[in-house]
Protein backbone atom coordinates (compact mmCIF):
# COMPACT_ATOMS: atom_id res chain seq x y z
CA UNK A 1 0.00 0.00 0.00
CA UNK A 2 1.08 3.58 -0.55
CA UNK A 3 1.48 4.19 3.16
CA UNK A 4 4.01 1.32 3.27
CA UNK A 5 6.26 2.94 0.66
CA UNK A 6 9.12 3.19 0.20
CA UNK A 7 10.23 -0.40 0.73
CA UNK A 8 13.74 -0.01 2.18
CA UNK A 9 16.31 -2.56 1.14
CA UNK A 10 18.41 -4.25 3.83
CA UNK A 11 21.88 -2.77 4.23
CA UNK A 12 23.61 -5.69 5.97
CA UNK A 13 23.75 -8.18 3.08
CA UNK A 14 26.99 -9.84 1.99
CA UNK A 15 28.12 -10.35 -1.57
CA UNK A 16 27.84 -14.02 -2.50
CA UNK A 17 30.77 -16.05 -3.79
CA UNK A 18 28.66 -17.45 -6.64
CA UNK A 19 27.88 -13.96 -7.96
CA UNK A 20 24.13 -14.23 -7.42
CA UNK A 21 22.14 -11.40 -5.90
CA UNK A 22 22.00 -11.77 -2.09
CA UNK A 23 18.53 -10.22 -1.87
CA UNK A 24 16.46 -13.38 -2.64
CA UNK A 25 18.32 -15.17 0.17
CA UNK A 26 17.54 -12.50 2.78
CA UNK A 27 14.63 -14.14 4.60
CA UNK A 28 13.89 -11.10 6.77
CA UNK A 29 13.26 -9.11 3.59
CA UNK A 30 11.69 -11.75 1.34
CA UNK A 31 9.23 -13.11 3.93
CA UNK A 32 6.50 -10.59 4.61
CA UNK A 33 2.73 -10.23 5.13
CA UNK A 34 0.28 -10.03 2.27
CA UNK A 35 -1.28 -6.51 2.24
CA UNK A 36 -4.64 -7.92 1.10
CA UNK A 37 -5.30 -11.10 3.07
CA UNK A 38 -2.84 -10.66 5.92
CA UNK A 39 -1.36 -14.11 5.31
CA UNK A 40 2.30 -15.02 4.81
CA UNK A 41 3.80 -13.76 1.53
CA UNK A 42 7.10 -13.32 -0.27
CA UNK A 43 8.42 -10.18 -1.88
CA UNK A 44 9.45 -10.20 -5.53
CA UNK A 45 13.18 -9.36 -5.63
CA UNK A 46 13.62 -9.02 -9.39
CA UNK A 47 11.35 -6.15 -10.40
CA UNK A 48 13.34 -4.16 -12.97
CA UNK A 49 15.15 -4.94 -16.18
CA UNK A 50 18.77 -3.80 -16.11
CA UNK A 51 18.10 -1.43 -19.01
CA UNK A 52 15.79 0.60 -16.79
CA UNK A 53 18.65 1.57 -14.49
CA UNK A 54 21.26 1.90 -17.23
CA UNK A 55 19.02 4.30 -19.14
CA UNK A 56 19.49 7.11 -16.62
CA UNK A 57 22.50 6.23 -14.42
CA UNK A 58 24.69 8.79 -16.22
CA UNK A 59 22.29 11.52 -15.11
CA UNK A 60 22.45 10.33 -11.50
CA UNK A 61 26.25 10.51 -11.69
CA UNK A 62 25.95 14.30 -12.00
CA UNK A 63 24.50 14.53 -8.47
CA UNK A 64 25.37 11.21 -6.87
CA UNK A 65 25.66 12.67 -3.36
CA UNK A 66 22.30 14.40 -3.44
CA UNK A 67 20.16 12.78 -0.73
CA UNK A 68 17.14 15.02 -1.29
CA UNK A 69 16.40 14.26 -4.96
CA UNK A 70 17.48 11.97 -7.78
CA UNK A 71 18.76 14.88 -9.88
CA UNK A 72 20.03 18.38 -9.27
CA UNK A 73 18.75 20.52 -12.19
CA UNK A 74 21.85 22.73 -12.11
CA UNK A 75 24.14 19.69 -12.25
CA UNK A 76 22.17 18.18 -15.14
CA UNK A 77 22.35 21.45 -17.01
CA UNK A 78 26.12 21.69 -16.47
CA UNK A 79 27.21 18.12 -17.21
CA UNK A 80 24.81 16.72 -19.80
CA UNK A 81 24.79 15.62 -22.52
CA UNK A 82 27.68 13.16 -22.11
CA UNK A 83 30.53 14.29 -24.37
CA UNK A 84 31.67 10.88 -25.56
CA UNK A 85 30.06 7.44 -25.50
CA UNK A 86 32.27 4.41 -26.15
CA UNK A 87 30.81 0.93 -26.41
CA UNK A 88 30.41 -2.21 -28.48
CA UNK A 89 28.15 -2.39 -31.51
CA UNK A 90 25.41 -4.13 -29.49
CA UNK A 91 24.92 -0.93 -27.48
CA UNK A 92 23.73 0.95 -30.55
CA UNK A 93 20.55 -1.11 -30.73
CA UNK A 94 19.90 -1.68 -27.04
CA UNK A 95 21.32 0.68 -24.47
CA UNK A 96 21.48 3.74 -26.72
CA UNK A 97 17.90 3.23 -27.83
CA UNK A 98 16.56 2.96 -24.28
CA UNK A 99 18.73 5.80 -22.95
CA UNK A 100 17.44 8.08 -25.71
CA UNK A 101 13.84 7.14 -24.89
CA UNK A 102 14.32 7.81 -21.17
CA UNK A 103 16.07 11.11 -21.84
CA UNK A 104 13.28 12.42 -24.02
CA UNK A 105 10.59 11.15 -21.66
CA UNK A 106 12.19 12.68 -18.56
CA UNK A 107 12.74 15.91 -20.48
CA UNK A 108 9.05 16.03 -21.46
CA UNK A 109 8.11 15.38 -17.82
CA UNK A 110 10.14 18.41 -16.76
CA UNK A 111 12.74 16.39 -14.83
CA UNK A 112 15.56 16.90 -17.33
CA UNK A 113 16.42 20.34 -18.80
CA UNK A 114 14.30 21.26 -21.80
CA UNK A 115 17.38 21.65 -23.99
CA UNK A 116 18.50 18.06 -23.37
CA UNK A 117 17.37 16.38 -26.58
CA UNK A 118 20.02 13.64 -26.66
CA UNK A 119 21.85 11.85 -23.82
CA UNK A 120 25.19 11.51 -25.67
CA UNK A 121 26.96 13.88 -28.06
CA UNK A 122 29.35 11.48 -29.81
CA UNK A 123 29.53 7.72 -30.28
CA UNK A 124 32.60 5.57 -30.81
CA UNK A 125 31.76 1.96 -31.55
CA UNK A 126 34.80 -0.10 -30.62
CA UNK A 127 35.86 -3.20 -32.50
CA UNK A 128 36.24 -6.69 -31.11
CA UNK A 129 39.40 -8.58 -30.23
CA UNK A 130 39.67 -11.75 -32.33
CA UNK A 131 41.77 -14.85 -31.89
CA UNK A 132 42.50 -16.90 -35.01
CA UNK A 133 39.71 -15.06 -36.81
CA UNK A 134 37.00 -15.65 -34.17
CA UNK A 135 35.68 -13.38 -31.42
CA UNK A 136 37.38 -14.11 -28.11
CA UNK A 137 34.97 -15.83 -25.72
CA UNK A 138 35.13 -18.27 -22.84
CA UNK A 139 32.64 -20.56 -24.57
CA UNK A 140 35.01 -20.95 -27.52
CA UNK A 141 38.03 -21.39 -25.29
CA UNK A 142 40.09 -18.95 -27.36
CA UNK A 143 40.76 -16.25 -24.78
CA UNK A 144 44.16 -14.82 -23.85
CA UNK A 145 44.63 -14.37 -20.12
CA UNK A 146 45.79 -10.77 -19.60
CA UNK A 147 47.30 -11.69 -16.22
CA UNK A 148 49.74 -14.03 -17.96
CA UNK A 149 50.67 -11.38 -20.52
CA UNK A 150 51.16 -8.76 -17.80
CA UNK A 151 53.32 -11.18 -15.79
CA UNK A 152 55.50 -11.81 -18.84
CA UNK A 153 55.66 -8.37 -20.46
CA UNK A 154 54.28 -5.86 -17.94
CA UNK A 155 51.06 -3.87 -18.05
CA UNK A 156 52.54 -1.09 -20.19
CA UNK A 157 53.39 -3.48 -23.02
CA UNK A 158 49.90 -4.99 -23.02
CA UNK A 159 48.32 -1.53 -23.07
CA UNK A 160 50.63 -0.36 -25.85
CA UNK A 161 49.95 -3.41 -28.01
CA UNK A 162 46.17 -3.24 -27.63
CA UNK A 163 46.12 0.43 -28.67
CA UNK A 164 48.68 0.06 -31.46
CA UNK A 165 47.20 -3.07 -33.05
CA UNK A 166 44.39 -1.33 -34.94
CA UNK A 167 42.13 1.75 -34.95
CA UNK A 168 39.64 1.45 -32.05
CA UNK A 169 36.61 1.14 -34.31
CA UNK A 170 38.03 -1.91 -36.12
CA UNK A 171 38.33 -5.53 -35.04
CA UNK A 172 41.83 -6.86 -34.62
CA UNK A 173 43.29 -10.35 -34.44
CA UNK A 174 45.44 -10.94 -31.38
CA UNK A 175 49.04 -11.73 -32.30
CA UNK A 176 51.78 -12.91 -29.99
CA UNK A 177 54.37 -11.52 -32.40
CA UNK A 178 52.63 -8.13 -32.21
CA UNK A 179 53.00 -7.92 -28.46
CA UNK A 180 56.68 -8.81 -28.84
CA UNK A 181 57.01 -5.76 -31.09
CA UNK A 182 55.42 -3.51 -28.47
CA UNK A 183 57.79 -4.92 -25.85
CA UNK A 184 60.81 -4.23 -28.07
CA UNK A 185 59.73 -0.63 -28.61
CA UNK A 186 59.41 0.10 -24.88
CA UNK A 187 62.82 -1.46 -24.34
CA UNK A 188 64.15 0.78 -27.09
CA UNK A 189 62.80 3.86 -25.31
CA UNK A 190 64.32 2.66 -22.04
CA UNK A 191 67.73 2.00 -23.64
CA UNK A 192 67.78 5.42 -25.26
CA UNK A 193 67.05 7.00 -21.89
CA UNK A 194 69.77 5.00 -20.11
CA UNK A 195 72.36 5.67 -22.81
CA UNK A 196 71.80 9.43 -22.68
CA UNK A 197 70.65 9.95 -19.08
CA UNK A 198 73.88 11.57 -17.83
CA UNK A 199 73.44 14.34 -20.43
CA UNK A 200 69.69 14.89 -20.01
CA UNK A 201 68.58 18.16 -18.47
CA UNK A 202 65.66 18.38 -16.05
CA UNK A 203 63.24 20.06 -18.46
CA UNK A 204 59.59 19.63 -19.37
CA UNK A 205 58.06 18.80 -22.73
CA UNK A 206 58.52 21.30 -25.58
CA UNK A 207 60.74 23.49 -23.44
CA UNK A 208 63.72 24.12 -25.74
CA UNK A 209 64.33 27.39 -27.54
CA UNK A 210 64.96 27.63 -31.28
CA UNK A 211 68.51 26.29 -31.78
CA UNK A 212 71.00 27.65 -34.32
CA UNK A 213 72.36 24.18 -35.11
CA UNK A 214 70.55 22.63 -38.10
CA UNK A 215 70.53 19.11 -36.67
CA UNK A 216 69.05 20.36 -33.41
CA UNK A 217 66.53 22.49 -35.31
CA UNK A 218 65.41 19.42 -37.27
CA UNK A 219 64.92 17.44 -34.04
CA UNK A 220 62.97 20.33 -32.48
CA UNK A 221 60.77 20.49 -35.58
CA UNK A 222 60.14 16.75 -35.32
CA UNK A 223 59.32 17.11 -31.61
CA UNK A 224 56.69 19.78 -32.20
CA UNK A 225 55.25 17.98 -35.22
CA UNK A 226 54.86 14.90 -33.00
CA UNK A 227 53.04 16.92 -30.33
CA UNK A 228 50.63 18.23 -32.98
CA UNK A 229 50.05 14.78 -34.47
CA UNK A 230 49.57 12.96 -31.15
CA UNK A 231 47.28 15.67 -29.76
CA UNK A 232 45.07 15.60 -32.86
CA UNK A 233 44.96 11.80 -32.96
CA UNK A 234 44.20 11.30 -29.26
CA UNK A 235 41.85 14.18 -28.55
CA UNK A 236 39.91 14.54 -31.80
CA UNK A 237 40.17 11.28 -33.71
CA UNK A 238 40.77 8.56 -31.08
CA UNK A 239 43.42 7.14 -33.44
CA UNK A 240 45.71 5.70 -30.79
CA UNK A 241 47.67 3.56 -33.25
CA UNK A 242 48.80 6.50 -35.39
CA UNK A 243 49.58 8.55 -32.27
CA UNK A 244 51.89 5.78 -31.07
CA UNK A 245 53.46 5.54 -34.53
CA UNK A 246 54.26 9.27 -34.38
CA UNK A 247 56.10 8.84 -31.06
CA UNK A 248 58.00 5.90 -32.57
CA UNK A 249 59.19 8.21 -35.36
CA UNK A 250 60.33 10.77 -32.78
CA UNK A 251 62.31 8.08 -30.93
CA UNK A 252 63.92 7.08 -34.25
CA UNK A 253 64.93 10.70 -34.85
CA UNK A 254 66.41 10.89 -31.34
CA UNK A 255 68.47 7.75 -31.92
CA UNK A 256 70.07 9.48 -34.91
CA UNK A 257 71.08 12.38 -32.61
CA UNK A 258 72.09 10.47 -29.51
CA UNK A 259 75.83 10.60 -30.24
CA UNK A 260 75.73 14.42 -30.07
CA UNK A 261 73.23 14.74 -27.20
CA UNK A 262 75.95 16.10 -24.87
CA UNK A 263 77.02 18.90 -27.24
CA UNK A 264 75.91 22.39 -26.15
CA UNK A 265 74.06 22.94 -29.43
CA UNK A 266 72.02 19.76 -28.99
CA UNK A 267 71.70 19.07 -25.25
CA UNK A 268 68.67 21.25 -24.46
CA UNK A 269 66.81 20.19 -27.62
CA UNK A 270 67.49 16.51 -27.03
CA UNK A 271 66.42 16.77 -23.38
CA UNK A 272 63.22 18.52 -24.39
CA UNK A 273 62.50 15.83 -26.99
CA UNK A 274 62.98 13.13 -24.36
CA UNK A 275 60.59 14.90 -21.97
CA UNK A 276 58.06 15.21 -24.81
CA UNK A 277 58.32 11.53 -25.76
CA UNK A 278 57.72 10.48 -22.14
CA UNK A 279 54.81 12.91 -21.74
CA UNK A 280 53.09 11.82 -24.95
CA UNK A 281 53.47 8.15 -24.03
CA UNK A 282 52.32 8.60 -20.44
CA UNK A 283 48.57 8.04 -21.03
CA UNK A 284 49.41 4.81 -22.86
CA UNK A 285 52.33 3.44 -20.84
CA UNK A 286 52.08 5.23 -17.48
CA UNK A 287 54.34 3.01 -15.38
CA UNK A 288 57.61 3.16 -17.31
CA UNK A 289 57.17 6.83 -18.19
CA UNK A 290 56.56 7.80 -14.56
CA UNK A 291 59.69 5.90 -13.56
CA UNK A 292 61.87 7.61 -16.16
CA UNK A 293 60.31 11.00 -15.35
CA UNK A 294 61.29 10.56 -11.72
CA UNK A 295 64.79 9.48 -12.80
CA UNK A 296 65.11 12.84 -14.56
CA UNK A 297 64.76 14.45 -11.14
CA UNK A 298 61.17 15.66 -11.35
CA UNK A 299 59.28 15.62 -8.06
CA UNK A 300 55.84 16.34 -9.55
CA UNK A 301 54.34 13.16 -11.06
CA UNK A 302 54.12 13.13 -14.83
CA UNK A 303 50.36 12.59 -14.80
CA UNK A 304 49.97 15.97 -13.10
CA UNK A 305 51.98 17.82 -15.75
CA UNK A 306 50.18 19.91 -18.35
CA UNK A 307 49.82 18.45 -21.83
CA UNK A 308 52.46 20.00 -24.14
CA UNK A 309 51.55 22.46 -26.87
CA UNK A 310 53.32 22.76 -30.19
CA UNK A 311 54.74 25.95 -31.68
CA UNK A 312 53.92 27.01 -35.23
CA UNK A 313 57.30 28.70 -35.34
CA UNK A 314 59.00 25.40 -34.52
CA UNK A 315 57.07 23.64 -37.31
CA UNK A 316 58.24 26.10 -39.96
CA UNK A 317 60.82 24.65 -42.34
CA UNK A 318 63.67 26.56 -43.92
CA UNK A 319 63.70 24.36 -47.01
CA UNK A 320 61.06 22.08 -48.49
CA UNK A 321 61.03 19.39 -51.16
CA UNK A 322 58.73 20.05 -54.12
CA UNK A 323 57.72 17.32 -56.56
CA UNK A 324 57.75 18.46 -60.19
CA UNK A 325 55.45 16.71 -62.65
CA UNK A 326 55.04 16.92 -66.38
CA UNK A 327 51.50 16.07 -67.45
CA UNK A 328 50.85 14.42 -64.10
CA UNK A 329 53.95 12.21 -64.09
CA UNK A 330 56.74 12.75 -61.58
CA UNK A 331 59.88 13.86 -63.40
CA UNK A 332 61.99 15.51 -60.68
CA UNK A 333 62.14 16.96 -57.17
CA UNK A 334 63.68 20.26 -56.12
CA UNK A 335 64.83 21.67 -52.78
CA UNK A 336 63.74 25.28 -52.33
CA UNK A 337 63.42 27.93 -49.63
CA UNK A 338 60.10 27.50 -47.84
CA UNK A 339 59.31 31.20 -48.24
CA UNK A 340 60.11 31.34 -51.98
CA UNK A 341 57.45 33.29 -53.97
CA UNK A 342 55.34 31.31 -56.45
CA UNK A 343 56.87 32.86 -59.57
CA UNK A 344 60.40 32.11 -58.36
CA UNK A 345 59.34 28.57 -57.44
CA UNK A 346 57.99 27.97 -60.94
CA UNK A 347 61.20 29.39 -62.41
CA UNK A 348 63.30 26.97 -60.33
CA UNK A 349 61.23 24.05 -61.61
CA UNK A 350 61.65 25.16 -65.22
CA UNK A 351 65.44 25.33 -64.75
CA UNK A 352 65.74 21.73 -63.50
CA UNK A 353 67.74 19.58 -65.94
CA UNK A 354 65.26 16.67 -65.95
CA UNK A 355 62.32 19.02 -66.52
CA UNK A 356 64.14 20.78 -69.39
CA UNK A 357 64.72 17.38 -71.00
CA UNK A 358 61.06 16.30 -70.68
CA UNK A 359 59.81 19.63 -72.01
CA UNK A 360 61.98 19.62 -75.12
CA UNK A 361 60.02 20.79 -78.21
CA UNK A 362 56.79 20.99 -76.14
CA UNK A 363 54.45 23.91 -75.72
CA UNK A 364 53.63 24.74 -72.09
CA UNK A 365 49.89 25.24 -71.64
CA UNK A 366 49.77 25.97 -67.92
CA UNK A 367 51.58 25.39 -64.64
CA UNK A 368 49.59 24.09 -61.66
CA UNK A 369 51.03 24.75 -58.20
CA UNK A 370 50.01 22.95 -55.02
CA UNK A 371 51.69 25.08 -52.31
CA UNK A 372 54.34 23.26 -50.35
CA UNK A 373 53.87 20.01 -52.26
CA UNK A 374 54.13 19.92 -56.05
CA UNK A 375 54.19 21.65 -59.40
CA UNK A 376 52.50 20.09 -62.41
CA UNK A 377 53.52 21.42 -65.82
CA UNK A 378 50.91 20.78 -68.49
CA UNK A 379 52.59 20.63 -71.90
CA UNK A 380 51.56 19.60 -75.41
Amino acid sequence: KEENLPVVLPLDLKVRDDGKSPLPFAESFVNCTCPKCGGPAKRETDTMDTFVESSWYFARYTSARNTEAAFDPAALDYWLPVDQYIGGVEHAILHLLYARFFTKALRDLGIYPKKLAEPFSRLLTQGMVLKDGSKMSKSKGNIVNPAEMIERYGADTVRLFCLFAAPPERDFDWSDSGIDGAFRFLNRVYRLFVETSEHLLKVKAASSKAPADKKAADLRRKEHATIKKVTDDLCDKFQFNTAIAAVMELINAMYLCRESCAEPAMQETFSSAMATALTLLSPITPHVTEELWADLGHTTPLYKEEWPTYSEEALAQETITIAVQVNGKLRSTIQVDASLPEDDLKACAMQDANIIRHLADREIKKIILVPGKLINIVAK
